[in-house]
């Protein structure tokens, strides 16, 4: 097909929906708004007429197409660009349901011109027009990314349209599929994840016993960089951590994973205190994907044969601590700054705290403290968690965690819920000593 003089994509003349004027061949209007038809034509689209670019540069072509779609009395609103420079001009301002493709443009050829053509396309279907004697051009375009071919000599009415209304229905079905692909694989991904950063606790006998819970913050798909371990190294001692990598997404996640495979790897290998936390920061420090990355954590080592737990805080809240005589309190012991703030700089303190031989201990990140509660700006907080945990002191294990996180999340309901992720790990010992 020659080449035409270049003309801008435009609307028909006259008030919308008006059909152009015959005119000669060879003289098309550069869009056409085909809305009439009856109900029935109409619920072929759920009842909006969808929205067609042809990319053709021969008058006559381009009027054949018209005329097909105007024989057809199916609703269409059909537009028109003669070159493939105006037809990325017009996906630009709007995304067409469908884009009729003609392979010889004056400055595009073949599957280069599908090529381009796809790359702005976004959720439209593709329909390539072909020659008579270019049947293999349509094929090859089909296996290239274009939804159907159609070959020109051969255009009936009903076959174009119903052509044009099973390539975008066959669009829709490739972007479904996709779509179930892709949460397949997020879902696949969120379990190994999962596994990961919620580990089975490692343990030797009964004298400790594990309760913990995780729960995604309101705006995550994937779980978060929160994490937890527990393990009973033979000597009998119980070691703990929870922690909170900064930010969400998989990248966080991933660092929660690695930071807390690399906690068990280093208490199982024996490092303790000052050098354990020193050991976790240099891992967050090579694997962070920027200096701003941080984590908060505590961590906890006890004796069986000890009233009292070793303690260590990395900017990260207080512990609340069960104990049969003094119900619950909240045990905020001197700490450091977060790891990654200040490499290979600051050291964290080791802090004996009493705990009763029949104590338990909860620890938990802070989106369980930071959800508003009432209308304004206030937050639960330490205290406010300790006072619903202190109207539930007698309560087991299991029902005392589901109810301090459930009733956190119903208070900070009115804002939306919790917002960040919430990890929970409540230890219990009985007559370890």
């Amino acid at each position: 097909m020659g080449t035409r003089p270049n003309t801008a994509v435009k609307s028909t003349s006259g008030r919308p929906g008006t059909p152009s004027s015959p005119g000669t061949r060879g003289q098309v209007p550069a869009s056409r708004d085909t809305t009439r038809g009856d109900d029935a034509t109409q619920a072929l689209w759920n009842g909006r007429p969808p929205t067609v670019l042809l990319i053709e540069d021969d008058p006559g072509d381009a009027l054949l197409v018209e005329e097909l779609v105007a024989d057809s009395e199916v609703p269409l609103r059909l537009s028109l660009a003669r070159t493939l420079a105006e037809a990325v001009t017009a996906l630009e301002a709007e995304i067409p349901q469908c884009i009729l493709l003609d392979l010889h443009l004056p400055d595009a050829q073949g599957l280069e011109a599908l090529e381009r053509v796809l790359v702005h396309a976004g959720a439209s279907a593709v329909v390539v027009l072909t020659g008579l004697a270019e049947e293999r051009s349509g094929l090859a375009a089909v296996a290239a990314g274009a939804q159907d071919y159609l070959i020109k000599g051969r255009l009936e009415p009903d076959l174009f349209v119903r052509a044009i209304r099973y390539a975008i229905q066959r669009k829709h079905t490739e972007q479904a599929a996709s779509a179930l692909q892709t949460s397949r694989l997020r879902a696949q991904e969120n379990a190994r994840l999962e596994r990961g950063l919620l580990p089975t606790p490692l343990l030797h006998d009964t004298t400790v016993a594990v309760c913990a819970r995780y729960q995604p913050g309101r705006s995550q798909a994937l779980l978060g960089g929160d994490f937890y371990d527990v393990v009973q190294t033979p000597d009998g001692m119980t070691h703990a951590v929870v922690g909170d990598v900064s930010g969400h997404g998989p990248d966080e996640a991933a660092l929660g994973v690695c930071l807390r495979v690399a906690w068990r790897s280093f208490v199982l290998a024996g490092a303790r205190g000052q050098q354990l936390l020193a050991l976790l920061e240099q891992i967050l420090v090579a694997e962070r994907s920027g200096p701003e990355i941080f984590a908060t954590l505590t961590c906890l080592t006890r004796s069986p044969a000890d009233e009292h737990m070793n303690l260590q805080r990395a900017g990260h809240p207080g512990v609340l601590i069960r104990s049969p005589e003094r119900g619950v309190h909240l045990e905020e012991v001197p700490g450091g700054p977060v790891l990654g703030l200040l490499p290979g700089l600051v050291s964290w303190p080791v802090t004996p705290v009493p705990v009763h031989r029949d104590g338990a201990v909860m620890m938990f990140t802070d989106g369980l403290i930071e959800g508003r509660v009432g209308t304004g700006f206030e937050r639960l907080g330490e205290q406010g968690l300790l006072e619903i945990a202190r109207r539930h002191t007698h309560e087991p294990a299991d029902a005392f965690v589901d109810t301090l996180i459930n009733t956190a999340q119903s208070l900070a309901a009115s804002g939306g819920g919790l917002a960040d992720d919430v990890a929970v790990l409540h230890l219990e010992w009985n007559g370890a000593n």
